[in-house]
């Protein structure tokens, strides 16, 4: 089953290399013989994404993207490997989903009339605060 990103955008199972492999840190016995921690490994370049997808992707400054153009995913934090898989896929979708939308435009607006008055007094009261330093009269 292919792994949504949205309504258009899908990528094959094909295309995601999921390794299973064993978890590090702590817990017991059952992180010494069982493989739940899972590696994924998805080349962006080839991918089926659309050009302007895989360059906007292959620009992002994100310690999981190699050089090559391979995003490596390690995922260990659940005992299962099942849900660890889960995890993984999760955060491949979290990491392409915002370059398909892009940033929103921002819309200018102006300070309102009490912000600046808020401003205006702000600094005068640090005028006087200054102004008041440091002066001894002789």
């Amino acid at each position: 089953m292919p792994l949504e990103i949205s309504r258009n955008v899908s990528i094959p199972d094909n295309e995601i290399e999921l390794i299973a492999v064993r978890a590090q840190g702590a817990g017991g016995q059952n992180v010494n013989k069982v493989s739940s921690a899972i590696h994924l490994r998805f080349d962006i370049r080839a991918s089926s994404l659309h050009s302007g997808f895989k360059e906007k992707l292959l620009a992002l400054s994100d310690k999981r993207i190699t050089r090559d153009g391979v995003i490596v995913i390690k995922s260990q934090e659940h005992r299962t490997q099942e849900l660890n898989r889960e995890a993984a896929l999760a955060r491949l979708k979290q990491l392409i989903k915002p370059v398909l939308y892009g940033d929103k435009p921002r819309q200018a607006t102006k300070p309102s009339r009490s912000a600046k008055r808020k401003r205006v007094d702000q600094k005068t009261k640090h005028g006087q605060k200054k102004r008041l330093r440091g002066r001894i009269d002789d």
